[in-house]
């Protein structure tokens, strides 16, 4: 029935394709449409700070950073905070925000004054998808908000694994310096335990046969990478 209601909506509103495009963009059907137009007007179309979405920006900006630090909290249990936060800068800078909000089609819907050649190529569609997610919690509250940016934003365009392994690859950067200073490295696996239903493995970093470093993880891609980050700690590498 809310389904149907919220279609009879669609056909009657002078915004009918605007909605459209949302439900299509969000999963569900926006309550307060204002919300959401402000969010996708830039500052070069309306400089009136009440009248763009450079304050849903801000709002949008803090509540992604909450919810995807959740997010790794919970996905690397025996992770650092240093690792942790050098993780969520990768997720929510400018760069990997403009990109999703690209593939996700934010584009044909931000308002903004295409004259302008350079805000193309800019950041500003990141920038209100941000604005975007401001909407969002205003509009739905935080468990909405959280469940969006979970299942239509990381899920489908957020490549954790990629961002790991390219961006925090400290393995590769002890191996590296060990290769360049003439040092003997190498990763073992020192214990495997259980912890509860799954199973936790500790890899040690050895320099020349001694022990310098050891982490933990629910597999050894991970918990190599814990013990060579402290090995990078240890060893003082820049």
């Amino acid at each position: 029935m809310r389904r149907f209601t919220s279609r009879i909506l669609h056909f009657f509103s002078p915004n009918k394709q605007l909605l459209l495009q949302l439900e299509h963009l969000l999963g569900y059907t926006p309550k307060h449409l204002p919300y959401y137009q402000l969010a996708l007007m830039h500052s070069s179309k309306i400089e009136e700070l009440a009248s763009n979405n450079e304050r849903l920006e801000f709002l949008g900006d803090a509540i992604l950073g909450a919810i995807v630090a959740e997010y790794l909290f919970k996905k690397y249990p025996y992770q650092p905070e240093g690792y942790l936060t050098e993780m969520r800068s990768r997720i929510v800078r400018r760069e990997s925000l403009n990109n999703v909000a690209m593939r996700m089609g934010l584009q044909k819907l931000v308002q903004y004054n295409q004259n302008d050649r350079g805000l193309s190529r800019s950041h500003i569609f990141g920038n209100a998808l941000e604005a975007l997610i401001g909407a969002v919690y205003l509009d739905q509250g935080f468990a909405r908000t959280r469940r969006f940016i979970l299942e239509q934003i990381i899920k489908p365009y957020i490549n954790i694994e990629s961002i790991e392994s390219t961006d925090t690859n400290y393995k590769n950067k002890v191996l590296s310096w060990a290769q360049k200073n003439n040092h003997n490295i190498c990763f073992d696996t020192l214990e495997e335990h259980m912890d509860g239903i799954r199973k936790v493995f500790s890899i040690g970093v050895l320099l020349n046969g001694d022990i310098i470093a050891v982490g933990s993880g629910y597999n050894k891609k991970d918990a190599g990478q814990v013990a060579a980050q402290k090995a990078i700690e240890v060893l003082n590498i820049s």
